[in-house]
């Protein structure tokens, strides 16, 4: 049995949420986490550590108001204290970790998903889904916006991700639907920035890691193919936004940055950063890798207010020293 020591009020008079969080030890959730202890709320962060990593969470655990469960969410779980807020993150997101436990992967997306739903109609809270661009898949309309209903391979080596997130969001919407439960719905694009894996096989860490180990950076096919990197800061606060946005709003919604760059550019931007003698590799070229990934925010600068405000170039610096100061 979990012992639970809250106060009712932070010490700006305000009272304080509950906000419980799947996924907490991973790249966003360490990151939510923290910002939302800093203002002033209650989290109950939940995690099984297959994609996450505790250490990114550890200056958070002697925090009163911070309680950890070791838990996999595919498991039902009831933390037994009323919750205001749910935000759903657990699922692994990079490509390495997803393809080596597909099964587990697709069964997070929907166990998982069905698990969080139940608990937010128990308490009656607000939950939050982070879904992904993936939904869109290899897409053939650029940019993309929240109408758009994708071109996804459903039996493809990255089915198991996008599929599920696809079906992740199929029940919120179910839910709300049915219970009238305040869902909140995003899709991410690219995210990076400190508490990234070095092992996690996404484009930004991937060349980082190789350039400052002085290996040359490895490119898929000739490397044309664009995405766009949003720092993890603005990230979260687009997540925070849209949970306290009224439940009227349920989204999708695109939290992403605008600023599209081909993979050749970010390689050679990254290589210049560290070591500009490395040189740069090809490799085939992933199945079903999108050719062009770049959101459509107009929704998120209506309705939240929100648009990144952290560059590329400063977010790389910030992360080249993360991963700098990991080594």
């Amino acid at each position: 049995m979990i012992s639970y020591n809250y106060n009712t009020y932070s010490k700006h008079g305000i009272k304080m949420k509950t906000v419980l969080i799947t996924g907490a030890t991973g790249f966003l959730g360490s990151h939510l986490s923290k910002k939302l202890l800093e203002q002033g709320n209650k989290i109950i962060a939940v995690d099984n550590n297959y994609s996450g990593e505790l250490r990114n969470i550890e200056e958070l655990l002697p925090n009163k108001n911070f309680t950890f469960i070791d838990h996999d969410v595919i498991v039902p779980f009831d933390p037994g204290v009323k919750i205001d807020q749910i935000y759903n993150l657990a699922c692994p997101a990079s490509p390495v970790y997803y393809r080596a436990a597909a099964v587990k992967t697709v069964k997070t997306c929907v166990y998982g998903t069905v698990n969080a739903l139940d608990l937010a109609k128990k308490y009656n809270a607000a939950v939050l889904q982070s879904s992904t661009s993936e939904v869109y898949g290899n897409p053939r309309v650029h940019p993309q916006k929240e109408d758009y209903w994708g071109n996804v391979n459903p039996i493809g080596a990255r089915s198991c991700y996008d599929e599920g997130k696809r079906c992740a969001e199929t029940l919120f919407f179910d839910y709300h639907r049915t219970y009238g439960l305040n869902i909140k719905v995003v899709r991410i694009f690219n995210t990076y920035g400190p508490n990234m894996r070095r092992d996690d096989g996404r484009v930004v860490s991937n060349f980082i890691c190789q350039a400052l180990e002085g290996r040359d950076l490895t490119v898929f096919g000739d490397g044309s193919q664009t995405r766009s990197f949003c720092y993890v800061d603005d990230l979260i606060d687009g997540l925070i936004k849209m949970m306290n946005t009224p439940p009227d709003f349920t989204g999708p919604v695109n939290l992403g940055n605008p600023g599209e760059i081909s993979m050749l550019t970010l390689a050679e931007k990254i290589k210049a950063k560290i070591n500009p003698s490395l040189k740069i590799i090809n490799e085939p070229l992933p199945l079903d890798d999108p050719e062009r990934r770049m959101p459509d925010i107009t929704l998120a600068k209506e309705r939240l207010n929100w648009q990144p405000t952290v560059s590329l170039d400063e977010g790389l610096e910030k992360t080249i020293a993360y991963f700098r100061k990991k080594r």
